[in-house]
C-alpha cells in the first residue's frame, strides 16, 4: 500500500528554489560547527531541473521519499542515513563534499572554515549553478549575486535541507571512523560535540589530535592536563 502523504505538512519545499527563476539551484550547509572535536563538513546538492518544473505536490507524489526530507537535527540517524543513500543515488542529483579540518578550523576560526568547507562543497560539484542557498545569514564574496542567505534554511529550503542531510550523515560515519583511531572518547556516540559524556572522557584522557583546542571546554581541560 502506498505510503499517504501529508502535504500540508511537506516542508521544507521547492518554493523559494523557484522564486529564483533559474534552471541550476544548488543547496549548500554544514555541519559539526558546535563540535569540540572533529573537521567540520559542508555538502552542495544541485536539485534537478525537472523537479523545479513540478509543483510540491507533483513532486512529492513522484518522489515520496523527498516528503520525508528536514532539517537533519529533527530526524533520527536511521532515518539520515536511508534518506542521504536514497538522495546520493537519484539520477539526475549532483552533490559534493567539502571539509575544513580542525588545523584549519584554529587557524582561520570556526565561521571561516564553515564558509570554506561549503565553498570546497560548491566547488567538488564539477557542474555549472546558477544560484545557491546558503543557510545561514552569510556568503562568500566569490559567491556574490550568485548566491542567497535563508536563515533557518534547512526548514525552508528542499536543497538546502537535502544537503544538511548528506552532509551530517558523511560527518557521522568520519566520526565513527575516529572512534577507532582515538578510542575512549565515545565519538561514534556524540560525534564530537559536547556532551556531559564527551566532557566527562575528555576531563579524564586529556585531548586528542582530533579536539579543537582553542575551544573553550578544551582548553579548560588543557589547563589542567598534560597535553596530548
Amino acid at each position: 500500500m502506498a505510503k499517504k502523504i501529508d502535504f500540508e505538512k511537506c516542508t521544507p519545499s521547492l518554493s523559494e528554489e523557484r522564486k529564483l527563476g533559474v534552471e541550476l539551484v544548488a543547496g549548500v550547509d554544514e555541519v559539526g560547527r558546535g563540535c569540540i572535536a572533529g573537521p567540520v563538513y559542508a555538502a552542495a546538492v544541485l536539485i534537478p531541473p525537472e523537479w523545479l518544473g513540478l509543483t510540491d505536490r507533483a513532486l512529492f507524489k513522484k518522489h515520496p521519499e523527498l516528503s520525508e526530507i528536514q532539517d537533519s537535527k529533527l530526524i533520527t540517524e536511521k532515518n539520515r542515513d536511508r534518506i542521504s543513500d536514497w538522495l546520493t543515488t537519484q539520477s539526475g542529483v549532483t552533490f559534493a563534499i567539502g571539509t575544513a579540518s580542525v588545523q584549519e578550523i584554529e587557524d582561520i576560526n570556526i565561521l571561516h572554515a564553515s564558509l570554506l568547507a561549503m565553498d570546497r562543497a560548491l566547488q567538488g560539484l564539477k557542474t555549472n549553478w546558477d544560484h545557491v542557498l546558503v543557510d545561514g545569514n552569510r556568503i562568500l564574496p566569490a559567491w556574490q549575486g550568485r548566491a542567497t542567505a535563508l536563515v533557518k534554511g534547512d526548514r525552508r529550503s528542499l536543497a538546502i535541507a537535502a544537503s544538511s542531510i548528506i552532509a551530517k550523515v558523511a560527518r557521522d560515519r568520519h566520526m565513527r571512523e575516529l572512534d577507532e583511531i582515538h578510542p575512549g572518547y565515545g565519538f561514534s556516540v556524540h560525534k564530537g560535540y559536547g556532551t556531559p559524556l564527551h566532557l566527562n572522557r575528555l576531563s579524564e584522557m586529556g585531548p586528542s589530535r582530533e579536539h579543537r583546542l582553542l575551544f573553550a571546554p578544551v582548553a579548560a581541560v588543557m589547563n589542567r592536563s598534560p597535553g596530548i
